[in-house]
């Protein structure tokens, strides 16, 4: 087993050529399956099933290994096992149809509304990069935008008449969304100062020499303006977490707010439900008689 682990090892070098960092954590997973075989007295990688894995896999889980790592880890199986077969020294894939524990699922971090009205409502300098940089924090907070759909605006898919943008998203899926009145005005201040910089294409936000923004510089802006406003770290998805929270605590309507976050899957929107409820349960548990706690922690 050890020479065929090698000599697997030996192919994703010399033939897939994967980087050393790969290499080393294929290895290391492939490692502890084969700890795993050496205890169980599993004595050739043709001997290795589904139930002897899946107790493995279990087993790992059990000791604290985060559904990732087990992932990562079934993947490597996979992986020699697909090289396994092509050589003719095994005909089965114990892996197959196995999956990692499902682990928990953190839920994003967003501001509450009165946070993201002091991010937003103070002043702001009339100067090329403070207007450009609050029509950006609108425009994300407005839309519930992703960095690269924000990145990727041009100025032809924004409408600031009707207060429209269209906007292309994952899958190259568009979708029109609305714009927030206050969105428009920092638009509409914005785009003057736009055009004195002589963009070479329709890029909506671009430098002080006319080029588009990157993902990078945007990112930049944004953790500049939360430290600066907030004190706090800021990224452009807890915008869109944000967008996505209060909407959904003021309408109570999850089909809308995935077709505004541009979600295929209604599963996805399902973990703003749960922000909603953390918040209505913060709220009980502050103002309901029945639900204080006295300081002794007694109920």
């Amino acid at each position: 087993m050890q020479q065929q682990l090698d000599a697997y090892c030996a192919h994703l070098r010399s033939e897939r050529q994967v980087s050393p960092h790969t290499l080393q954590a294929y290895r290391r997973d492939l490692d502890k399956v084969l700890g795993f075989c050496e205890k169980q007295q599993v004595r050739s990688w043709t001997d290795l099933d589904v139930q002897g894995l899946r107790s493995m896999i279990a087993r790992l889980h059990q000791q604290g290994q985060s559904s990732r790592s087990l992932a990562r880890l079934l993947s490597a199986v996979r992986g020699l096992y697909h090289y396994l077969n092509r050589e003719g020294l095994c005909d089965h894939d114990p892996a197959n149809g196995l999956a990692p524990p499902k682990g928990e699922r953190r839920l994003p971090k967003t501001l509450d509304t009165d946070r993201a009205l002091q991010l937003l409502d103070g002043a702001v300098e009339d100067d090329f990069l403070a207007h450009r940089d609050q029509a950006m924090l609108e425009l994300f907070y407005s839309c519930g935008l992703r960095l690269s759909e924000l990145t990727s605006l041009n100025l032809e898919q924004l409408d600031l008449a009707d207060g429209l943008v269209q906007v292309l998203g994952k899958g190259s899926k568009t979708r029109v969304l609305p714009v927030g009145k206050k969105a428009r005005e920092a638009l509409a201040l914005w785009l003057p100062l736009r055009a004195l910089s002589n963009p070479p294409d329709g890029a909506l936000f671009v430098s002080q020499k006319g080029r588009r923004l990157g993902p990078r510089a945007i990112q930049l802006r944004v953790k500049t303006a939360g430290e600066r406003e907030l004190g706090q770290n800021l990224h452009p998805h807890m915008l869109r977490h944000s967008f996505a929270s209060h909407l959904l605590e003021s309408s109570q309507d999850l089909r809308a707010v995935q077709e505004l976050l541009g979600h295929s899957d209604i599963k996805t929107t399902q973990i703003y439900t749960h922000l909603d409820f953390q918040h209505l349960a913060a709220v009980y548990d502050s103002a309901h008689p029945r639900a204080k706690r006295n300081k002794g922690g007694e109920q």
